[in-house]
């Protein structure tokens, strides 16, 4: 239980961890090299290491009793932080816990840590890689089951295993490209067999990376598939927006182009994580200045959509990447069926087909979203995978051994930046940014 450091050691942070007060329990947190001393003067000797023991927590200047806890310890290289981490159980009050805080306070070389730098110092530590980390930011956002499972894969490290095991393979390809370069001359190495088997190895991983490319984003998991509703003036956008949320979220007038610019709803169906928009009608000729932006930011829309649901005719259906189903959506209304009965027969008004309809968006989800067990990637860490991919694809045309060495350097080296072997502090700054106080 030595807390001696040389002088450059880092200050001594300490937060509340647990959830918000009031609460059963508190869990206080004290990370750094004068954690164990500073925890003491509060509670006295300390147990063994990760051993709990009941203490009473004293106020070291007045005497004072604040509270009673479960102390415990986790000396550096062995704790989460891989620093002195002491965690103090104490009672969930907000007087309790801000009196705990403010004796930690007045300790010297000791303060109030900032959001995100437990887990900061966890990753500067090596005790984890910036893919686990933005798992966990992603599971402490989830709301539904699929984001969830999808956070719990990343944090697991599914990915971070994967990149080791490229990485590793890029390294075995680099080794024989310095075979060529350092002894090709000797007479003991086949120049030209060993370059096919380059090129080979380097074909194989970039196909396997193009593969985690194309999986579901990270992005859409979080903020829902976006399912557009559009379609002419008065097809019943509103009416089934409204159904499909559970609410009147969106104006229902029989007056066409009531709906003037987007309205954005998100909703969970089934676990699923859908963002509903309901747009402005969509016609040939315009009427005032606010409803041409209003068809503009629809027709926006439509291009980034990843479900359209089209309630006007077949033929005029837009022409668009996004997945189209056509709806009737006044079905229940003798003269307003799709020309030929193709669509979906949907009333919002009396529930027919609603049920149906929710079928299909779910079954159209199932080939946006990660399948159970899988993670999803983010798009910083899609763009980087990217930067590799493209290196691996333009090395394979290279004739040169230099420059196809210098292929396979920027390759190990984007792949780095997801684990965090090598970035930037502006990218820590940001990620770290988004976590509570106490992680």
């Amino acid at each position: 239980m030595d807390d001696k450091r040389d002088s450059g050691a880092p200050d001594t942070i300490f937060a509340l961890s647990s959830g918000a007060l009031p609460a059963a329990i508190g869990v206080i947190r004290i990370s750094g090299p004068k954690a164990v001393t500073a925890a003491a003067a509060l509670v006295g000797p300390l147990p063994e290491a990760r051993q709990a023991r009941f203490r009473r927590i004293v106020d070291p200047d007045t005497g004072e009793l604040i509270d009673e806890c479960v102390a415990m310890w986790f000396p550096h290289g062995r704790s989460e932080t891989g620093e002195d981490l002491v965690e103090l159980h104490c009672h969930g009050s907000r007087a309790a816990v801000r009196a705990v805080e403010e004796a930690l306070g007045r300790g010297d070389g000791i303060r109030l840590a900032e959001p995100g730098e437990f887990t900061r110092r966890a990753f500067l530590n090596g005790k984890t890689d910036l893919a686990r980390i933005e798992g966990l930011a992603d599971l402490i956002h989830a709301e539904t089951a699929p984001q969830r499972r999808a956070a719990m894969a990343m944090m697991g490290g599914a990915l971070s295993r994967k990149i080791d095991i490229w990485s590793e393979r890029l390294r075995t390809i680099s080794a024989k490209i310095e075979a060529v370069l350092n002894f090709s001359d000797e007479g003991d190495v086949d120049e030209d067999a060993l370059r096919a088997s380059v090129t080979a190895d380097m074909a194989i991983l970039a196909a396997d990376l193009a593969a985690d490319l194309i999986r579901p984003s990270a992005e859409r998991l979080k903020d829902g598939i976006r399912v557009v509703i559009a379609g002419p003036p008065n097809a019943g956008k509103s009416t089934l927006l409204n159904a499909l949320a559970g609410r009147a979220a969106a104006i229902v007038s029989d007056i066409a182009g009531t709906t003037r610019d987007v309205i954005e709803v998100p909703v969970a169906i089934s676990g699923v994580p859908f963002l509903l928009a309901d747009t402005a009608g969509l016609r040939d000729e315009q009427g005032d200045p606010i409803e041409a932006i209003g068809m503009a930011r629809a027709n926006e829309m439509l291009e980034a959509a990843d479900i359209i649901l089209w309630l006007g005719a077949p033929d005029q259906s837009p022409d668009v990447s996004g997945m189209v189903i056509p709806v009737n959506a006044k079905s229940d209304l003798a003269d307003a069926a799709l020309p030929g009965g193709t669509g979906l027969s949907v009333s919002a008004a009396t529930g027919k087909g609603m049920s149906e309809l929710v079928d299909a968006l779910l079954v159209a989800s199932e080939t946006l979203l990660p399948r159970p067990g899988d993670y999803a990637l983010s798009d910083r860490q899609r763009a980087v995978m990217a930067r590799a991919h493209r290196a691996l694809v333009e090395g394979e045309t290279l004739t040169d051994e230099v420059l196809l060495g210098e292929s396979l350097r920027t390759a190990l080296s984007a792949l780095d930046e997801i684990t965090g072997r090598a970035t930037t502090e502006s990218v820590l700054d940001e990620l770290f940014s988004g976590f509570c106080i106490g992680k």
